[in-house]
């Protein structure tokens, strides 16, 4: 009997683009054939997000697409999306099986038994009464406990930049945040368990490993005061394959100076801090239940510019959040003005069912706050010019991504988080080079290899 193929299509963080590759490698695990194209697949998942109402209509969209151009295949719908709203995922025409972030270490065993048995639907939910869809669902709201199974990533990013995810789940209770009730209180993986998903990594020959978590500065809270980011964060450092190790986003209080020293002084840790900040106005911090002051983070980051001076520095920013006045968004701007920034990631505020902030008002009207995020975003475009001019005629060390046959270039991405486009023959991937910054595009940098 021919092997079943399936097709992972992942939306939302690093996390979530774990959690798929693990997906991956389960059904690779369980003799499925991976496909690339989701109109020959005889399965495919859609791995959700949902921490905005785009996310929510992005993935009905998707469904809807996959469906009409491949009605035969089983659609499988995960994530947090899947989580938070199985019924109205379930609901949507072709999904076949919708099973939540609770289910979701499970989902290849109940895809594979669906297949053995060739059943449709049996209407199974653990949770809730259901269903006139059809869909069948996998998804319970007592997940805390559970295992944190699908961590170890042997995909990533890109297929030279795996991610490791060494953590799940939060325990902040933001109150825009709809993640903690799909996702779970924070887990994580002992710093001995992260060591041999890393050493898998390694093994397949990757050089760079981006950590990753949903609340990654949370590490090893939940497991006592024994384990903590600094401490993993030291112990892979160890392992003389690892060339480069880069930490995604860690909330403002949890950037220690012991975190901040090892980026200065390790020559393996990437240049690049994110910290989220979501709003420079303290009245919306204390709206929003963030723990911090907007001096706190504008010193946070200051003291990282000095710590590491080429750093890139990103921030998540939200506009529109209810209640926000002009002058509200004025101290937003105005710090981000101010602040060494490098990029910033600014979004409209999306109003989540059963967060606090959903029953805040009022709200910001769409108009003002689309034109608060446009301003934001052009503020962010110049910042970033402004720092990528800074390294034309520098000698930079970047990691190989991929290789463009029609202009003959080879993509890659710095320490500090710069897109390089180098004008050289074809450059293997995964590789550590020296080049040259020739100039500036769009987005990035132009280069030659160093000789």
């Amino acid at each position: 009997m021919q092997s079943k193929t399936f097709k992972i299509i992942n939306f939302g963080c690093r996390a979530t683009q774990a959690d798929g590759a693990a997906l991956e490698q389960a059904f690779l695990n369980n003799r499925f054939q991976k496909s690339n194209d989701w109109n020959r697949s005889d399965i495919v998942v859609i791995n959700t997000c949902t921490v905005t109402h785009t996310a929510d209509a992005e993935a009905r969209t998707l469904i809807r697409r996959v469906h009409r151009e491949n009605p035969t295949a089983r659609v499988v719908v995960t994530g947090c999306y899947a989580q938070r709203a199985p019924e109205e995922v379930a609901a949507i025409n072709g999904v076949s099986c919708v099973v939540g972030n609770s289910h979701k270490d499970q989902l290849v065993s109940i895809v594979a038994q669906r297949e053995r048995q060739q059943i449709d639907s049996a209407g199974f939910s653990d949770n809730k009464p259901f269903l006139a869809s059809g869909a069948t669902v996998y998804c319970s709201s007592i997940f805390e406990s559970r295992e944190l199974r699908t961590i170890g990533d042997p995909g990533g990013a890109d297929r030279t930049r795996p991610v490791l995810k060494v953590q799940d789940g939060c325990s902040y209770r933001c109150s825009f945040c709809v993640i903690p009730s799909v996702r779970g209180n924070s887990r994580s993986l002992s710093i001995d368990e992260a060591l041999g998903q890393s050493r898998k990594l390694l093994d397949q020959g990757y050089k760079e490993i981006t950590l990753t978590g949903i609340h990654l500065g949370g590490f090893g809270r939940d497991l006592g005061q024994k384990e903590n980011l600094a401490l993993l964060v030291k112990a892979l450092l160890q392992e003389d394959r690892l060339k480069r190790l880069r930490l995604s986003s860690i909330e403002p209080l949890e950037y220690t100076d012991d975190l901040i020293d090892l980026v200065a002084q390790s020559p393996k840790m990437a240049k690049h801090f994110h910290v989220p900040l979501q709003s420079g106005s303290d009245r919306i911090l204390r709206l929003m239940r963030r723990p911090y002051t907007a001096e706190f983070y504008r010193r946070l980051v200051e003291k990282m510019r000095q710590r590491v001076p080429d750093a890139a520095i990103g921030a998540d920013v939200m506009v529109g959040f209810p209640t926000e006045t002009e002058k509200d968004y004025i101290e937003t701007r105005s710090l981000l003005s101010l602040a060494p920034m490098t990029y910033l990631h600014v979004f409209p505020y999306s109003q989540r069912p059963g967060t606090a902030a959903a029953l805040m008002r009022p709200l910001a009207r769409s108009e003002v706050t689309g034109q608060r995020r446009d301003e934001l975003r052009q503020l962010a475009v110049r910042k970033n010019q402004e720092f990528r001019e800074k390294f034309i005629g520098k000698r930079i060390g970047v990691m190989t991504l991929r290789w463009h046959e029609p202009d003959g270039s080879t993509d890659a991405l710095s320490s500090n988080y710069l897109k390089i486009s180098i004008d050289a023959p074809e450059i293997q991937s995964n590789q550590l080079r020296e080049v040259i910054v020739t100039g500036i595009t769009s987005e990035g940098l132009l280069a030659r290899v160093a000789s």
